[in-house]
């Protein structure tokens, strides 16, 4: 295995994927040689391409280099892809996206987030407050932040902000100096088996912590965590380590404080929907505290956060008068749906609240039908779209009808893309006074922008 300063040519295979092209920005900031393939083009691929990366969509050999130092791919791609086969076939050197991550960051201090739900926005909100403040961090984001079109950025201060993924156990190849753990909800159980092996690897990334390092955890999940130094937080819990205090909606977003080991910062303005991202950023200020950052350069950074894409984003902001809102957000599990659900309805309660699902993995589907129906309830109607498949192959019975069924609220339904975009042209688009969500990780996103259109025209 070469060392990471003799690699000179990268190849990646599902160049596409958030956290892998991160890292194709990461070799190509070092002046590196990267090329990838994806099975489709997207907004994301076309950036990568006008950053001077050459992606091909087609899964040929002929197109795929013969004279890479290393074959970078993720778990999503098959194993009968030919390119990946072709390269273990002729010995070359394989590594996953968290082999590479483990490289990159094993001389430097790192700040890794893991978690369930929340740990995109956290990253991110630990990331910007680094560069806004100037205190200098490499992000490598597991999302878009949207103050910089990115899901990485470099600097000459040797700190690491990483997304820690707990999915196929990556996380444990990360070796944290501070790290964040937001949750430990089952998911991943086509990985895991039980819930409980879940929570024994979420235990383990705790362990990596290196010695005299610290561990921030959600309030309640303490009891099992350790580290040298341990604070919980949470949104409003006065007992945690962290907590916001004093809460107030303003304008789609909140003005609250938020009380630390050290200090209680008064007054912070977040433009974002979502008391979970109150509680987010919380930990993120926790975070900076913990590093010394001013907590009038803290107050700047937050204020000037400008949201990630596709976490509680709005696609239609708030406006006067009696007219649509339309938030988009990456919630694909129970418990971000219910988040989502429950702050939007807080926000805006006047508003009829639309929700547009679309579930992802026929596996997840099936092992959280009867959750999903309980926190799509909270909707006052919901539109399922099919299941998205990704990686899986269909499951037999598995099927949007499994949540649909489970659900008590009778306004609910299940369309097609087309049916759906039939439905928000001619019946939807008459709504007065109305909040409309659009949520999932599959490729509702290529659904956004025809929507804005339709309903803002």
């Amino acid at each position: 295995m070469k060392e990471l300063k003799d690699i000179q040519k990268v190849y990646f295979i599902g160049i596409g994927g958030i956290g892998m092209s991160a890292l194709a920005r990461y070799f190509k900031s070092l002046g590196k040689d990267v090329s990838g393939y994806d099975r489709t083009e997207t907004t994301l691929t076309q950036q990568l391409t006008a950053e001077d990366i050459n992606i091909h969509y087609t899964d040929d050999v002929e197109l795929a280099p013969k004279d890479t130092d290393i074959v970078v791919y993720t778990p999503a791609i098959p194993k009968n892809h030919t390119e990946l086969l072709y390269y273990q076939q002729h010995e070359y050197d394989l590594l996953k996206r968290s082999d590479v991550l483990g490289m990159i960051t094993r001389s430097s201090f790192n700040i890794c987030v893991a978690g369930t739900h929340g740990k995109t926005t956290i990253t991110t909100m630990i990331a910007h407050i680094l560069r806004h403040t100037g205190y200098g961090c490499n992000a490598f984001l597991g999302g878009i932040a949207a103050n910089y079109n990115s899901n990485f950025w470099s600097s000459p201060n040797n700190v690491c902000v990483v997304e820690a993924d707990e999915y196929d156990r990556s996380f444990l190849k990360l070796s944290p100096d501070i790290a964040v753990i937001s949750a430990m909800d089952a998911d991943h159980l086509d990985i895991y088996g039980t819930a409980e092996e879940m929570e024994n690897a979420f235990i383990a990334f705790a362990g990596k912590i290196k010695k005299n390092g610290t561990l921030f955890s959600k309030f309640g999940l303490e009891h099992e965590l350790k580290a040298d130094h341990h604070y919980t937080y949470s949104i409003q819990q006065w007992r945690a380590d962290i907590h916001a205090e004093n809460i107030r909606s303003n304008n789609g977003g909140y003005l609250f404080d938020v009380k630390t080991p050290q200090v209680l910062i008064k007054d912070i303005r977040l433009y974002m929907g979502g008391l979970h991202n109150v509680e987010n950023v919380s930990v993120a200020i926790g975070v900076a505290k913990a590093l010394n950052i001013d907590d009038e350069k803290i107050k700047a950074a937050v204020a000037d956060f400008k949201g990630v894409k596709r976490r509680f984003e709005y696609i239609v902001p708030v406006a006067d008068g009696d007219g649509i809102v339309y938030v988009d957000d990456y919630a694909h599990h129970p418990a971000e749906l219910e988040a989502l659900l429950s702050g939007a309805k807080l926000l805006f309660p006047q508003k009829k609240c639309t929700i547009i699902f679309q579930p992802h993995l026929f596996s997840r589907t099936k092992d959280f039908a009867d959750a999903f129906a309980a926190s799509l309830d909270l909707a006052d109607e919901t539109v399922l779209l099919p299941i998205y498949p990704a990686r899986e192959l269909p499951m037999e019975g598995v099927t949007s009808e499994m949540i649909l069924s489970r659900m008590k609220n009778p306004n609910k339904s299940i369309k097609s893309k087309e049916a759906l975009m039939n439905w928000v042209e001619h019946d939807y688009k008459q709504n007065k006074n109305a909040l409309l969500i659009t949520a999932g990780a599959g490729d509702i996103d290529k659904l956004i922008e025809p929507i804005k259109k339709i309903i803002t025209a």
